[in-house]
């Protein structure tokens, strides 16, 4: 194999945005949580989220962490009621998911303005995006704050870990042994910028070694 030259950062002189900028770009492909919640006073949030990952296998746990040096209506509805959804982000909603990610007001239902349905989640007030391909219904069990904003007076993100409570699968993409068909599911990755890659494209196996 070939040995690259390569450039090498001192990430401590690096600026934020900088640093930022090689992570998202090296960190490739990320899942895309969708993230969808609801206020105490009832109204309903959708947001995308590509830091974000599945970290436990029982119980199910999943994280995600919104950044905290800004005003994030899912941190303060995630905060407040302790529950919240994950909808899978596949390309039949993809554009859709992108328009949730815009800074709409507080007070602005989400799945309103990107044309969703919202699904009361059976396990909680939480709101489900019938049109996603999949959805998990998740309750918060730690917030933990991580990293420092760039005054470093307050963490520079939220990680917050949720364990999944229900599932929800298309027929067509899941069997009666718990295997997802990845040819059926169409589930997209986010690199960097605005670029996105799907997981239907150039599909292969390796058998794991023993």
């Amino acid at each position: 194999m070939l040995i690259e030259t390569k450039r090498t950062y001192d990430v401590a002189d690096l600026d934020p945005m900088e640093a930022y900028k090689l992570g998202t770009g090296l960190t490739v492909p990320r899942p895309i949580g969708w993230i969808g919640s609801v206020s105490e006073s009832g109204v309903r949030n959708l947001a995308p989220y590509s830091f974000f990952n599945m970290v436990a296998k029982s119980p199910l746990s999943f994280i995600v962490a919104p950044a905290s040096n800004m005003r994030k209506d899912t941190l303060d509805n995630l905060q407040a009621t302790g529950v919240f959804t994950i909808n899978v982000v596949t390309e039949e909603t993809v554009v859709a998911m992108n328009a949730s990610a815009a800074s709409f007001p507080a007070d602005v239902d989400e799945f309103e303005e990107c044309g969703l349905t919202a699904v009361r989640a059976e396990t909680s007030e939480a709101p489900i995006v019938a049109e996603a391909v999949a959805n998990l219904e998740c309750r918060v069990v730690q917030i933990i704050p991580v990293g420092k904003s760039p005054d470093g007076l307050e963490p520079s993100s939220m990680l917050v870990i949720g364990e999944s409570q229900r599932i929800h699968v298309a027929e067509r993409v899941s069997d009666d042994n718990f295997h997802i068909d990845p040819h059926e599911l169409h589930a997209v990755g986010r690199l960097a910028g605005g670029w996105y890659s799907r997981t239907s494209d150039a599909l292969f196996q390796l058998d794991r070694p023993s």
